[in-house]
C-alpha cells in the first residue's frame, strides 16, 4: 500500500505504509540514534510528533517486553528508510512492522529520510501528514498546515497520569503512608518514562506519582523528601498552571527536573523559554559539564529551550552546556536547592554517562 508523508512546505514524500490505512497529522522531527526505536515510540515527549529515524534499517531486533518506557505508543507517526521484517534477536515478540499495524500507527518506509532530514535541518520542524494511497484527505498540504502546532499547547496534560500512584505497587492498592527508612519523592509527571521511575527507585526512593496538575497541597501531603519533574511534550510556556505550583515549592523539599522539568522549573525562577529550529532528538549529543569539564553524550528529546540570557541574575548557576549549539542544558539553584538538566538522565535509549545525576539528587536530599 503507497503511503506519503507531506509537509506544510509543499514537499511531498512517496513511500510504502508499514502501519495502518489512513492519515496521521503532527510535527516532522528527526531522531539521530541507531537504535532504540522502541523506547523512541513509546516516550511521552514525542506526543503528536511524527518522528523520522535518520539511522537506515530500523527493527533488526524487533519489540520486546522491556524496552516499553510508556504503556502505549505515544508518536503520532513514524517514518524509516526501511523496516526489518525479520528481526535478529531471542527477546523479539513481533516485528516493528507487526507492532505499528497492533497499535494503529500510521507509518511509512521507503522514503529518503537523509533529504528529509537535510530539509527540516534547513527549514525547521514543520507541520506534517501521512497517509495512505486508499485514503484520501483532500488537499494534505492544507490540512498539515491546519494542525494547531505546539504554541501554547498543553501537551503534557494529554499525556499525563489521571490520578496519583505509587512506583513499583500499580496492582496492589496505593500505599501512601511513608516508609520510616525509605526517603521519599514525590514525581509530577509531564510524560515521565518507565526507566526514569526504576532509576529513582534504584536509588532507594520511594516515588509516588503525581498528575502534572497537582496542587502543592497534594504533593506536601505525601510528606516528600525531594521532588521530581519529569521530562514531557511540547510548549512549557503553555504548562503555565505546573510554573506556578514549582514556585510554591522552591526552597522547599529539594527539585530535580528534566526536559520540561528543566524548562518548568527555570521558568519558575523567571526565565524564558523559546522553540528551537529543528530541536535536539537523538542519543548522541555532546554536553559540557562546566563544573568538572567532562564532558558527557547524552540523550535529548526536545523541541523548546531555555533563553540562556534570561538567566542572568537570579542566582542561577548554568552548569550544562550544549556544544552543538550552545544552548543552556542545566542549571543549579542553590539557594533554592533545586538542580535540572534539558537533556535525559535516565538515557533509554542512549548512553549512560548522565546517570549520577539521579546519586546527586539523593546526595542533596541527604544534605
Amino acid at each position: 500500500m503507497v503511503a506519503y508523508l507531506a509537509l506544510e512546505d509543499g514537499t511531498i514524500y512517496r513511500g510504502t505504509s508499514i502501519g495502518v490505512a489512513g492519515e496521521t497529522v503532527g510535527e516532522v522531527v528527526f531522531n539521530t540514534a541507531m537504535s532504540g526505536y522502541q523506547e523512541v515510540l513509546t516516550d511521552p515527549s514525542y506526543h503528536r510528533q511524527i518522528v523520522t529515524m535518520t539511522y537506515p534499517q530500523i527493527g533488526n531486533y524487533g519489540i520486546n517486553d522491556s524496552d516499553m518506557e510508556s504503556a502505549q505508543i505515544q508518536v503520532a507517526g513514524f517514518v524509516v528508510r526501511e523496516a526489518c521484517r525479520y528481526p535478529s534477536n531471542f527477546t523479539a515478540k513481533m516485528s516493528i512492522e507487526e507492532y505499528l499495524r497492533e497499535n494503529r500507527i500510521v507509518a511509512v518506509e521507503g522514503i529518503d529520510t537523509r533529504a528529509l532530514t537535510r530539509r527540516i535541518r534547513s527549514q525547521g520542524a514543520m507541520k506534517g501528514i501521512i497517509y495512505t494511497d486508499d485514503f484520501s484527505p483532500g488537499d494534505p498540504v492544507a490540512r498539515a498546515r491546519a494542525w494547531r502546532g505546539f504554541e501554547g499547547y498543553n501537551a503534557a496534560g494529554s499525556v499525563t497520569c489521571s490520578k496519583a500512584y505509587c512506583w513499583g505497587s500499580e496492582n496492589e492498592p496505593a500505599n501512601f503512608d511513608k516508609s520510616e527508612h525509605a526517603l521519599r519523592v514525590v514525581a509530577m509527571d509531564f510524560g515521565i518514562k518507565y526507566s526514569t521511575l526504576r532509576l529513582l527507585q534504584a536509588q532507594g526512593f520511594d516515588v509516588v506519582v503525581v498528575p502534572a496538575h497537582a496542587s502543592v497541597q497534594q504533593i506536601m501531603s505525601y510528606k516528600p523528601d525531594g521532588v521530581f519533574l519529569s521530562n514531557g511534550p511540547g510548549d512549557p510556556a503553555a504548562v503555565s498552571y505546573a510554573v506556578e505550583t514549582i514556585k510554591s515549592l522552591l526552597g522547599r523539599p529539594p527539585i530535580f527536573g528534566i526536559c520540561l522539568g528543566h524548562q518548568l522549573v527555570c521558568l519558575a525562577l523567571g526565565a524564558r523559554s523559546y522553540k528551537l529550529k529543528f530541536g535536539h532528538h537523538g542519543a548522541n549529543h555532546p554536553v559540557k559539564d562546566l563544573r568538572s569539564g567532562k564532558i558527557e553524550i547524552t540523550a535529548q528529546n526536545h523541541g523548546y529551550c531555555i533563553d540562556i540570557d534570561s538567566l542572568a541574575g537570579k542566582g542561577i548557576e548554568i552548569t550544562h552546556l550544549n556544544l552543538n549549539d550552545r544552548t543552556c542544558e542545566g542549571i543549579a539553584c542553590a539557594q533554592q536547592r533545586t538542580i535540572s538538566v534539558q537533556y535525559h538522565p535516565e538515557s533509554a535509549p542512549g548512553p549512560h554517562d548522565s546517570r549520577y545525576l539521579f546519586g546527586q539528587f539523593r546526595e542533596m536530599i541527604n544534605h
